[in-house]
């Protein structure tokens, strides 16, 4: 009765009055996360790249060449380039500033005039009013017919009007931002190396643009190279800067990304360049490696869910190379047919192709779906495959060579999965016998703690909290798979374990060539990897992570896997204590305890799981309510392939670069 009256209450309230209509910038504040993606970190950034992918839609028509992106102080941003200027006039429908129109009004750009942009990245036209929208004050200055225009903006509203504030030698637009901290509620901190990953990829993108990034926070040592090559520090403090230039485009980009991989295979990457139905650029490259390695873009976005552009590249790839194999009579040796990975093991590629009107699966463009696409990709791929091997043939018979052994290795790997698949709780096998399983069945509530080594594997079994909490102990190092061919890794127990106790298959290709898993049954939407705060534990967990990116990557990209973070310090005097993660808050507490004296408290260096009661282990790393757990996500994802490649691969000589290059940024405890 009571609930039925309740019902009738919420009939009559429900009236014309309840639909509320958003204005201007409204909805955007209301739903940032429609706009940017989310409000944490990952959005924080892209506001960043919204308005940087204004200046290169400016530089891919031609009127702009230079890019200066800064990181202010108070973690403001400001870009500038050197274009045309946002135009400033008088908008005939709007009857107010074009520069205010541009700013203030969803869906208003050059986008939509083709004569203004042949081809851009931000298509909905939403992106620099998004950022005005969720920024505490925007300031726009623009150098434009000899003046220089300002106008002031605090959530996506005018201060006031446009004002011209003095005289223009030159071109080109200002955009300074402030995140609103009342959005972006988790940080307002910009990360230097996110944003010069992003930087980076798109100074590659787009050969002969100069992107500049400098961060203003902080001052670091300056360090020179020698004649040499080594590095060594001036005694100078800098601001930290880079400046991003590709003469090469995509060429340039190979290389970068296979600084790590093992020997190539052809001397210098394979160019494919066609701008009949639309503009495609691809450079690829064969290594004696095994994995796959290949980044799709439309119009200089990252489509990291590949679609038309990337199943016309395979097609035409797998076709010229089939093709000529078989005319040369080289798969005769081969008594098991070939399938469409066979002709990519090795291979990094970069396809990039600007399409006037995309088609895209929803705003966040990680899918491309014009279907004439794919023909024009699979036709210039191909005829730029049957070039290169007619003119190389030392190169193409050790290129089908790579082939064919791919081709044996992927039947013994079929094995190994297939035996791995008869063991998962799938087929009805039991649990590995390490496993200590949570009682809980829900996903969502479960978690999966991988531990390194029996011993702290006991203590996070005594510690736990045995509902949603399970714990499987690692034995040791497990496999580096970046050295290792699919055969070997399915035959590591470790790994066998991993997989049995997720409750997963293999990952497999659908009808576009893309490899996923069938996370229907994953047992846990936890995965915590909890490894000693040392310098073996940091390896062993990017030993774990590589296993992930390469076997699991949906895990990752599904927001799955996890870093448990351990304290580092136990600060204690007498009944009081407390645990620090960082130097820093070891300072402090020992200054707080001590009163500036090193006497009266005694600090606790904890280097291994195992040193930690089960509860001390729960109070600081696995009770939800009080630890601290880092989400692995990816957000450039040929950085972070450039990176496992070459931390974890054979090649040494960039491992020392990056080493060098970044020492003094890091802090690690030997």
């Amino acid at each position: 009765m009571v609930e039925n009256e309740e019902m009738k209450r919420a009939e009559e309230q429900y009236s014309a009055d309840s639909i509320q209509v958003l204005e201007g910038l409204e909805a955007v504040r209301k739903r940032p996360s429609m706009y940017i993606g989310d409000i944490s970190e990952r959005g924080l950034h892209h506001l960043v790249y919204e308005v940087v992918d204004n200046c290169i839609d400016e530089a891919m028509a031609g009127f702009c060449d230079t890019v200066d992106v800064k990181i202010l102080q108070d973690n403001s941003i400001r870009v500038q380039d050197n274009g045309r200027g946002i135009p400033t006039g008088m908008h005939e429908k709007e009857h107010r500033s074009a520069l205010e129109v541009v700013l203030t009004v969803l869906h208003a750009g050059g986008k939509f005039n083709k004569d203004s942009y042949k081809v851009s990245g931000g298509l909905h036209g939403v992106g620099v009013s998004c950022v005005n929208a969720l920024s505490d004050l925007l300031v726009a200055e623009v150098h434009r017919e000899g003046k220089v225009f300002v106008q002031k903006y605090s959530k996506g509203k005018p201060l006031g009007p446009v004002e011209v504030v003095g005289d223009a030698s030159d071109t080109g637009t200002i955009i300074t931002f402030h995140p609103d901290s009342t959005i972006f509620t988790q940080t307002i901190v910009y990360r230097y190396d996110t944003l010069a990953a992003r930087l980076r990829e798109l100074a590659f993108l787009n050969k002969g643009i100069r992107i500049r990034l400098t961060d203003e926070r902080d001052l670091v040592d300056e360090f020179v190279q020698d004649e040499s090559g080594e590095s060594k520090a001036t005694g100078k403090k800098i601001h930290r800067s880079e400046v991003f230039y590709s003469e090469r485009g995509l060429s340039e980009f190979i290389d970068y990304l296979d600084a790590g991989s093992d020997n190539h295979l052809i001397q210098s990457p394979i160019c494919v360049s066609a701008d009949k139905i639309i503009p495609i650029d691809i450079a690829l490259q064969y290594n004696n490696g095994y994995s796959e390695k290949i980044y799709s873009y439309v119009n200089n976005i990252n489509t990291i869910e590949g679609g038309t552009h990337l199943q016309g590249f395979k097609m035409g790839l797998s076709r010229s190379l089939k093709n000529y194999g078989e005319k040369n009579n080289l798969f005769s040796k081969l008594k098991d047919p070939l399938a469409p990975e066979d002709f990519r093991e090795g291979l990094t590629a970069v396809i990039s192709v600007k399409v006037a009107e995309p088609q895209f699966e929803g705003q966040t463009k990680t899918k491309l779906g014009n279907t004439e696409v794919t023909s024009a990709v699979s036709q210039a791929t191909a005829a730029a495959m049957d070039a290169f091997l007619e003119e190389h043939p030392k190169e193409a018979k050790l290129i089908i060579e790579k082939i064919v052994i791919a081709a044996t290795a992927r039947n013994a790997a079929r094995r190994a999965r297939e035996a791995i698949q008869r063991k998962t709780v799938m087929s009805g096998a039991g649990m590995p016998g390490k496993l200590s399983d949570c009682s809980e069945s829900d996903p969502e509530k479960c978690e999966l703690f991988l531990v390194e080594g029996d011993s702290a594997g006991g203590t996070a079994k005594q510690g736990r909290d045995r509902r949603t909490q399970a714990i499987l102990p690692l034995r040791g190092k497990i496999l580096n798979v970046e050295k290792a061919v699919d055969g070997r890794a399915f035959e590591s127990q470790e790994i066998q374990n991993i997989y049995t106790a997720l409750g997963v298959r293999v990952a497999v290709e659908d009808e576009t060539g893309e490899k996923h898993m069938d996370l229907s049954k994953l047992r846990y939407h936890k995965v915590i990897i909890m490894t000693d705060a040392d310098v073996d534990g940091s390896h062993i967990a990017c030993l774990i992570l590589t296993f992930f990116f390469r076997y699991m990557f949906d895990l990752i990209k599904n927001g799955y896997v996890y870093l448990a973070t351990p304290p580092l310090y136990l600060v204690k005097k007498g009944k009081e204590e407390e645990y620090c993660w960082t130097e820093d808050q070891r300072e402090a507490a020992a200054q707080r305890m001590g009163k500036g004296t090193d006497k009266g408290y005694t600090v606790q260096r904890y280097k291994g799981l195992g040193e930690m009661s089960e509860e001390q282990l729960w109070e600081t790393t696995m009770n939800p309510e009080k630890r601290r757990l880092r989400q692995i996500t990816i957000e450039n994802a040929a950085q972070a392939e450039r990176t496992f490649s070459m931390l974890m691969g054979d090649d040494v000589p960039p491992r020392r670069q990056f080493i060098e290059e970044n020492a003094h940024y890091a802090n690690v405890d030997a």
